[in-house]
């Protein structure tokens, strides 16, 4: 591993460490039983609060660890390089907590914040539809007010944490007539609600161990004091201002597990033989490898830049976005290229290589698919 650029003080390398233990510890050993159940166990969540792998940007007047970003990398490393995809930590810690921080009155903020930090609380956000994906201002689910209520109605899908989030940030019409201006994020705690269903946990070709889910409101009535900001039609603006912390978190994941790929892949060559010789010794593989490292090299020392503008409050969208697009394209050619060096050994899911190859691909969907991200970038030419 390269000296990296990146400012990392003592407790940023302690949690990366701690990060790392749990993850052999609690998960690496649940993962084939986590896929087949198609989600990993709500203990788990309760075990990584306790680990104060939680809410590590949240202030600690919050229950949260109270650091910065680079905490929340240190963490998504660590899940990376131990290819533990089940969990959707990130997604709670860095999106849904972040959200309420910001945005949330000072009684929302203390009556869910700690309660994330424990994992008593798992987060989702909820914002795809059947037929509103990458276009956040085509949402069809509604909010309309009756008295101190607001009352949801819509179907979500593709909702990471589906099955198991009990605290759920919903995006909302208000007022359709407004377009973006009628966008508005509602939080639904659903334990607390009628009219909240379920529905399939999605069964998908990769990331088997993480629950994503269709989610349905029906008449679901939240007190008005559940809108994040001072008032409806926030919420496109909010969505716009976290969109680039998002971007990152995927691109950090892809750099993280192209190094993992190509670690895998460098051990395998060495070790495996044909016609009399290590893979490795072939021109071939070394100049693959070489092309490969050459590519994850360029890829951290981007994604290292964006994060330290991230933390400086100077990470634009345009560049999250071209973080998110190159990298998460790359972590695809690399697992396909690392996959083929492993022969049909890699083909086979007892290899690491082969659930890094399948999981890795929706990287270049979610989060705005990779082709929107180019047209954003396009546009700021």
């Amino acid at each position: 591993m390269f000296e990296r650029s990146l400012a990392l003080d003592a407790d940023h390398r302690i949690l990366k460490e701690q990060a790392l233990r749990f993850c052999a510890r609690e998960c690496v050993p649940h993962a084939a039983a986590w896929d087949k159940a198609g989600q990993v166990s709500r203990a788990v969540w309760e075990k990584a609060g306790a680990a104060g792998l939680l809410c590590p940007t949240i202030s600690a007047a919050y229950g949260g660890a109270g650091g910065d970003f680079r905490h929340s990398v240190m963490i998504i490393e660590a899940m990376a390089e131990t290819a533990t995809t089940g969990p959707g930590f990130s997604l709670h810690n860095d999106i849904v907590a972040p959200y309420i921080e910001a945005y949330g009155s000072e009684e929302q903020k203390r009556r869910w914040l700690p309660r994330m930090a424990t994992g008593a609380l798992i987060g989702a956000i909820a914002m795809t539809e059947p037929g509103a994906g990458s276009d956040l201002q085509a949402v069809r689910t509604s909010a309309r007010r009756d008295g101190n209520h607001d009352v949801i109605s819509g179907q979500k899908t593709f909702i990471t944490n589906g099955q198991l989030a009990n605290l759920i940030c919903v995006v909302t019409k208000t007022d359709p007539a407004q377009g973006a201006r009628g966008v508005s994020l509602m939080m639904v705690e659903t334990e607390e609600v009628e009219g909240f269903r379920r529905g399939r946990n999605l069964d998908k070709i990769g990331m088997h161990a993480q629950d994503t889910s269709e989610l349905f409101f029906d008449d679901v009535r939240v007190p008005t004091a559940n809108l994040l900001g001072a008032e409806e039609g926030q919420g496109f603006f909010q969505l716009m201002q976290q969109l680039p912390q998002e971007r990152l978190l995927i691109a950090v994941v892809a750099a993280s597990t192209i190094d993992y790929a190509l670690g895998l892949t460098i051990a395998y060559t060495k070790e495996r033989k044909a016609f009399g010789k290590a893979i490795f010794d072939f021109q071939n593989s070394r100049f693959k490898l070489a092309e490969m490292a050459t590519e994850a090299r360029i890829a951290r020392v981007f994604v290292d830049r964006c994060i330290e503008l991230l933390v400086a409050g100077k990470l634009d969208a345009e560049t999250a976005a071209m973080a998110k697009w190159w990298t998460t394209e790359l972590q695809c050619k690399v697992a396909d290229e690392c996959l083929q060096l492993h022969g049909g050994y890699g083909y086979m899911m007892e290899y690491p290589i082969a659930r890094v190859y399948l999981d890795g691909r929706v990287q270049k969907i979610y989060g705005g698919s990779n082709e929107i991200m180019k047209e954003l970038i396009g546009r700021s030419l």
